[in-house]
């Protein structure tokens, strides 16, 4: 039995789809933990076991852990909570609930940094880093997905790019960094929920085919659009104080800013990219499928 947490989210949608096909074959069910199970794909409809609830939940997950070998563990962005709430605070009943039914193998979404020098000032990715420890410590099987930034945070930029030809960040114009696709992020989790001939724990690095600079983004999206696209660097100090305009936790908005000031400083760059860390979706075969529907709808 495979349990999968967030399954209509960005990453874990492809994940159920991927597992759908796959599971079956080898001899696998699924349970999902879902809050609003309307959410669920038609093609999950009879094929999974459905929790309804928040994986956040004592008492959800221990109905959903039951009898289960493997767990997909992925925590839900709140920028209401603190970043410790948000990712240790809101694992810690899991880990509970893993220890009590004697679940063998967990793979967590979590993210590059662990061994450079700015992983203890890194923000959401120090907090992140801090519940991969905790998971790991309960005594299951234990892979960290670590991820580098994903294309899909671009969609959030799709206004300003049809509207404006600009899309911003806060790092430099030059700098590169790897970049991935969250449906290579699900092909790596699948892989590992399928085949746990693994023990112990550790990192599983997800970087894409190739690192990316904000001028290189603008280029391909030019060539894919069509139209003239550009990259505008936004000061760190000014997302500060938009954010917490927002009404957003303002612990929670630090940790984003030490996050993207880590990134710029090379946060990223502590794995080498080989046939076993590279992932196969580049960004211009991305761009074409995913944002540039996106931007001229």
């Amino acid at each position: 039995m495979i349990v999968i947490t967030a399954p209509t989210g960005n990453i874990g949608r492809h994940l159920l789809s991927r597992l759908l096909e796959s599971a079956p074959a080898a001899g696998e069910d699924l349970r999902v933990i879902v809050r609003d199970p309307a959410r669920l794909p038609d093609a999950a409809r009879g094929r999974v076991e459905v929790v309804t609830g928040s994986h956040g939940d004592a008492g959800v997950l221990d109905r959903a852990f039951e009898g289960a070998d493997a767990v997909f563990w992925l925590v839900p962005p709140d920028a209401s909570l603190t970043p410790e709430e948000g990712f240790s605070g809101f694992t810690r009943p899991a880990v509970e609930a893993l220890a009590t039914h004697r679940v063998g193998h967990v793979v967590g979404v979590s993210a590059l940094g662990r061994g450079t020098p700015f992983a203890d000032r890194a923000g959401l990715v120090t907090a992140s880093l801090a519940m991969d420890d905790l998971i790991a410590g309960s005594g299951v099987a234990y892979r960290a997905l670590a991820n580098p930034s994903f294309f899909e945070n671009l969609l959030e930029e799709a206004e300003s790019i049809r509207e404006r030809g600009v899309f911003t960040d806060v790092v430099d114009a030059d700098r590169k960094a790897p970049l991935v696709a969250v449906a290579d992020i699900a092909a790596a989790a699948a892989r590992l929920l399928l085949d746990r001939s693994w023990t112990g724990t550790g990192s599983v690095p997800v970087l894409g085919p190739q690192d990316l600079s904000p001028n290189d983004l603008a280029r391909i999206m030019t060539e894919q659009f069509g139209r003239p696209v550009r990259y505008e660097r936004e000061p760190l100090d000014e997302m500060y104080t938009t954010l917490v305009g927002y009404g957003l936790n303002e612990e929670f908005v630090q940790a984003l800013v030490d996050m993207k000031r880590a990134k710029d400083a090379g946060l990223d760059a502590g794995v080498a990219r080989t046939p076993a860390t590279g992932s196969p979706t580049g960004f211009a075969q991305w761009c074409a499928e995913t944002l540039k529907p996106a931007v001229l709808s």
